[in-house]
């Protein structure tokens, strides 16, 4: 199914821009095929504020972080996961600051919990003060925060609910202008759709995105999200019964007409799917050489 995604999004770099009541967004200068014209990052209530994914260890971008905050006491650091556009400037405002810093854990954190090791790729220099765990709630002065554990993308990936204004502060688990790459071992295929199908079961009135603009039907889309993974998910089955077993071929079949330069990303997810297949036991996995290969089972 089409997706209906929102790429028309535009901020200026290096200006806060107050996007609703008690909310404001500082875009950073990160544009790129996964980043979107780059990262948000939001700053939540007056004076005493939170700051949610305070994004990449940039001069340019911490300088004008730092000017944003001027004047503001910071009492929290919000971390939704630990790739490198979103946690490694937390370090930097920690050392202004002194405010603590809040997440699920250090990178690949959720998938060792499960026996499994991720390759280095994302922060790991990053180590929350304070550990979160699902239905935890975070208080500042004028702000609450649901923590909502949301693995899938990142096996540490939380989203954080503004209690007072119904919004979901959603990172990379959900976006407007694209879909999430979910790539193993520590993105998981089952795992991103349970913690869609968790979303689905919340009253959020509008999500706000790290990358892109905010998504005011939040409902609609995330059950839009879980139809299209379903469908992408019959058509590498679908691949797999025609005889086309190789990531690399399924890829451009069910990938059409997406830049060649994204093929790596769309393998990722493409062997997302098929572990989760796999789990299903609707597919096994042979050993053929240094490729995966797998066939469907009868």
């Amino acid at each position: 199914m089409a997706l209906n995604f929102d790429r028309n999004f535009e901020a200026p770099y290096g200006t806060t821009i107050k996007v609703a009541p008690n909310i404001r967004r500082l875009l950073a200068p990160n544009p790129g095929p996964f980043t979107f014209k780059g990262t948000g990052v939001y700053v939540v209530g007056e004076d005493q504020v939170a700051v949610i994914d305070p994004g990449p260890d940039d001069p340019e971008h911490l300088k004008a972080l730092r000017a944003a905050l001027e004047g503001e006491t910071v009492t929290h650091i919000l971390i939704t996961h630990t790739h490198n556009d979103h946690s490694p400037a937390a370090k930097h405002l920690k050392e202004w600051t002194g405010a603590p810093t809040f997440g699920y854990g250090p990178h690949g954190s959720g998938a060792a919990e499960k026996g499994i090791a991720v390759e280095e790729g994302g922060d790991m220099e990053f180590v929350p003060d304070e550990t979160v765990r699902d239905g935890d709630i975070i208080t500042g002065l004028g702000f609450s925060f649901d923590c909502v554990h949301t693995p899938g993308h990142t096996s540490n990936h939380v989203c954080f609910g503004l209690r007072e204004h119904k919004a979901l502060f959603s990172g990379d688990h959900v976006m407007g202008w694209s879909t999430s790459v979910i790539a193993p071992p520590d993105g998981d295929m089952s795992d991103y759709l349970a913690s869609l199908e968790k979303l689905l079961a919340r009253d959020d009135s509008i999500y706000w995105p790290t990358h892109g603009g905010a998504i005011r039907e939040p409902r609609a889309h995330v059950a839009g999200m879980i139809a299209h993974r379903h469908e992408r998910e019959a058509q590498i089955l679908a691949a797999l019964r025609d005889g086309v077993q190789r990531i690399a071929d399924i890829v451009p079949r069910v990938y059409v007409g997406i830049d060649p330069k994204l093929f790596p990303a769309a393998g990722r997810s493409v062997l997302a799917h098929l572990i989760r297949l796999e789990q299903l036991d609707a597919i096994r996995r042979e050993s053929r050489g240094p490729e995966l290969i797998f066939q469907p089972n009868p």
